[in-house]
């Protein structure tokens, strides 16, 4: 692991400045280098699907409602759910990384993986027969029959979020999720191109701004990836390996018990806010 991440993460007191006003600034830099990234990529997040919303509203008034509808409500749940689970990758990476155990770091990103898209593939079948749900909620039976060709297109959409999460985490607890805040405003801007392309151009329809939207979202992945399998992060990731698959029920537990945690969050907020 880098010295110099090290000597600012877990540095001796005797390297801390002793004025106040220089200890502020120097938390207050080391807060937001880890912050910020994280909130550019939220905040680029929530843009996409502003964006193909406002695409999506020059097709068609019911294509704009089916979407709205499967976004506030599956995708949010969804959203809520593994963003919760993959919470658990940022406690035991950020345990690994205080204990000196680099290499942990890389097993515990590959767990957090399996036990991640596991519970993607449990909730698919929720975007497949999205039409009886809808119908089963009482909802418009046109807006309901439109809903499901929308809600396939985002079966892509937070299988992405499996990678997403975990790996935005594991960067962070290493102090390398710069990276992340450079690929979420590239793929926010070239979503908008896109969009603008394959909507207003090519009139390719929900099919343009959805596939627009599924570019973008695995796009920052693709560049990740690289990132971590192409030597930048030599010392937390050492390839992959069986032992991710050993001793996965304490990640289960820990994935579980945030994933409800921040979902029920999620219901509350979405219930009464």
């Amino acid at each position: 692991m880098d010295n110099a991440v090290e000597e600012r993460l877990l540095g001796s007191e005797s390297e801390v400045p002793t004025d106040l006003k220089r200890r502020i600034w120097v938390e207050s830099k080391l807060i937001w280098r880890i912050a910020f990234p994280s909130i550019l990529s939220r905040v680029t997040s929530f843009g996409m699907i502003v964006v193909t919303q406002v695409f999506l509203g020059h097709v068609s008034e019911l294509d704009l409602a089916a979407y709205a509808l499967v976004q506030s409500v599956l995708l949010r749940f969804v959203n809520g759910i593994l963003l919760g689970m993959s919470s658990a990758t940022e406690t035991l990476c950020g345990q690994a990384f205080g204990a000196g155990q680099y290499h942990m770091m890389g097993i515990y990103l590959q767990r957090s993986w399996i036990v991640d898209a596991v519970t993607a593939t449990i909730m698919v079948p929720i975007f497949i027969f999205t039409t009886p749900l809808f119908r089963l909620l009482g909802e418009d039976e046109a807006i309901a029959v439109a809903s499901e060709e929308i809600s396939l297109w985002f079966i892509p959409i937070f299988y992405s979020f499996v990678f997403s999460f975990t790996i935005q985490m594991y960067l962070q607890a290493q102090l390398k999720n710069s990276i992340i805040g450079w690929l979420s405003s590239f793929s926010f801007i070239l979503h908008i191109l896109l969009s603008w392309i394959f909507v207003s151009i090519l009139d390719l329809g929900v099919a343009g701004a959805m596939g627009a939207f599924n570019i973008a979202c695995w796009l920052p992945i693709g560049g990740e990836f690289v990132y971590i399998f192409g030597g930048w992060c030599p010392n937390t990731w050492k390839g992959f390996s069986t032992a991710a698959f050993i001793d996965l029920w304490p990640v289960v537990k820990l994935s579980i018990s945030s994933g409800v945690m921040l979902c029920g969050g999620y219901g509350y907020g979405y219930g009464y806010g």
